[in-house]
């Protein structure tokens, strides 16, 4: 069976993203997360879907 659900610290180094982003963009409601008793956990979908629709990279100098 394929994981679900990511701890913190698993979305932490899965997305390279630090342990204080990943709350910030939890708090902002950015991000998704489910609470289970203490835990704080993100379904795998939800970080997928959150990765998938940040804005593409556009260089400034981009067509100049």
């Amino acid at each position: 069976m394929t994981q679900l659900s990511l701890s913190i610290e698993e979305a932490r180094a899965a997305t390279g993203l630090g342990r204080t982003k990943i709350y910030q963009l939890i708090n902002s409601g950015e991000l998704k997360a489910r609470k289970i008793g203490k835990r704080t956990i993100i379904l795998k979908d939800d970080l997928e879907a959150f990765l998938s629709n940040l804005q593409s990279y556009a260089p400034e100098n981009a067509g100049a």
